[in-house]
């Protein structure tokens, strides 16, 4: 099995919002932010070749937005989707599964795209979208809070092409690729967990985003439900320390990967490093 780090650009959000409760004079010391108080964060995916399948976790922003809803986000950085797939060898045509975390529009928004005849279609033709049965009920009726998260042509162009899979509940969707599913940032978001050569790698997406925010109380203002992420944080660490599992994370500019230790202070970093470092 081979897994490698997509990166697929930047894109800055307000760091008061990314961090929520926590004040600025503690969060910016572990992670920047500019003049006007915006920080950069990677849209990191995780693509997986087990030799039969290829399995792309989670897609980035896309490129079919206009530039009046791009412009709010500045997007930035020197890769796309496109190109760090070409760059290990491997098309969009090449993908198998793509499974998503959940709907926001930097997690899915590469999903869908414009076709020669204006049309939205896939850009996956070959692939089975995997998307949690709740995460799909809950972007299709949005709430008023996410609803400017959850765009309709990121989402229902996916089902009517038949591609969509619904996951109703955790467990193994794909061999060695379980999903857990947590409901704090936004209910029924998967994390997946892959097993390879003997260890346990968990793809974060927005459960955690960063190693900034593994401390208990850094929850973002975006969760809908900021007291089960912090029940959603707990589990997660229970298994994680036990299993000694290895943290993928989606958005942390700064650390592709991180183990997690216990400490007098609670949950915290162990060491940091790249995926490539792994394999």
């Amino acid at each position: 099995m081979k897994l490698f780090a997509i990166e697929t650009g930047n894109l800055k959000l307000d760091g008061g919002a990314m961090f929520g409760v926590v004040p600025k004079v503690m969060w910016s010391k572990v992670y920047p932010a500019d003049e006007n108080n915006l920080c950069n964060w990677a849209m990191r995916c995780l693509l997986i070749d087990d030799g039969e399948r290829a399995i792309l976790i989670d897609n980035g922003i896309g490129d079919k937005q206009d530039e009046k809803f791009l412009k709010h986000y500045y997007l930035n950085g020197d890769f796309s989707l496109e190109f760090s797939l070409k760059e290990h060898g491997y098309t969009f045509d090449d993908i198998t599964d793509m499974i998503l975390t959940h709907l926001h529009f930097d997690h899915c928004g590469g999903s869908i795209k414009y076709n020669e005849k204006g049309e939205l279609v896939p850009a996956f033709k070959n692939a089975t979208y995997w998307v949690s049965k709740a995460q799909y009920e809950w972007a299709t009726n949005p709430n008023r809070r996410e609803k400017a998260s959850f765009l309709k042509e990121n989402i229902f162009p996916i089902k009517e092409s038949g591609q969509l899979n619904l996951i109703e509940e955790e467990g193994e969707i794909i061999p060695n690729i379980y999903v857990k599913i947590f409901n704090g940032h936004t209910n029924g978001q998967v994390i997946p967990h892959i097993k390879v050569n003997g260890k346990t790698i968990a793809f974060m997406a927005d459960l955690l985003p960063s190693t900034a925010h593994i401390p208990m109380p850094w929850v973002m203002s975006y969760d809908t439900k900021p007291l089960l992420t912090l029940k959603d944080k707990e589990r997660f660490f229970k298994e994680a320390l036990k299993e000694d599992v290895i943290l993928f994370f989606e958005h942390d500019l700064y650390n592709e990967c991180c183990t997690l230790q216990m400490t007098d202070k609670g949950v915290r970093v162990k060491d940091t490093f790249k995926l490539k470092e792994l394999f």
